[in-house]
């Protein structure tokens, strides 16, 4: 588990092509790493890597080739910056929101503006996440534990603030750019919550319904009662 605050900007190092998927190294830049060992688990961009070497420089982690195809590392370059936290404890402060870097989904930046010190960005989800995406609510997006500021359809705001600016890889972000999403934990389970005993029956993958809410005791959803 993390909490999206990012402690290092890091870049890739070596990427080496084994059977089908990728070991990759990290270079970790300020991350402290004199307490990382063999099997623990560092965020890059979001994304939940298990280190299996380190060196004087970082880190190496395999990466799957179903966690190419569904996150951007697959699209990362030698040199290429990346967003680093390693895996919270117990003492941690919980700054931003509980994220498990398991990535949802691609989003695309589809604006950019100035807005006084800080930058507001749009962000397009896949709709298939955009339910779980609420005015104020939580969203994890290259790993920064971030509050949505505006919903339109699955088009969502973001304003970020200098501090972040600077010590993440968002100042770099273009209309265009990837980005890895996660989706807010609290509104995943609670979505499969509410499905109750339908949850075990095949098929059954989620979705908030005007009948399931019914179902659950709440009349009149939609019709101003």
């Amino acid at each position: 588990m993390f909490t999206g605050i990012i402690q290092a900007i890091g870049s890739i190092g070596r990427i080496e092509q084994r059977a089908g998927d990728v070991r990759i190294s990290i270079h970790t830049g300020k991350l402290p790493m004199a307490d990382v060992e063999l099997g623990d688990s560092i965020a890059v961009s979001g994304v939940c890597l298990t280190v299996v070497a380190k060196s004087a420089h970082g880190f190496e982690a395999d990466v799957s080739g179903e966690t190419l195809r569904l996150t951007t590392l697959g699209k990362l370059s030698r040199n290429d910056p990346v967003n680093l936290e390693k895996a919270l404890t117990l003492a941690t402060r919980l700054g931003g929101h509980l994220v498990s870097g398991h990535v949802d989904g691609l989003g695309e930046v589809v604006a950019r503006s100035e807005d006084s010190r800080s930058v507001r960005f749009s962000f397009r989800a896949p709709d298939v996440l955009a339910r779980y995406i609420a005015v104020k609510g939580s969203i994890c997006v290259d790993g920064v534990s971030l509050t949505v500021n505006a919903v339109d359809g699955a088009t969502f705001a973001l304003n970020i603030v200098p501090h972040t600016l600077a010590e993440t890889t968002l100042a770099g972000f273009r209309q265009g750019r990837l980005v890895n999403l996660e989706v807010d934990l609290v509104a995943r389970y609670l979505e499969r919550l509410l499905l109750g005993e339908q949850a075990a029956s095949p098929g059954a993958a989620g979705g908030i319904t005007r009948e399931l809410l019914e179902q659950r005791g709440f009349g009149g959803v939609g019709n101003g009662a």
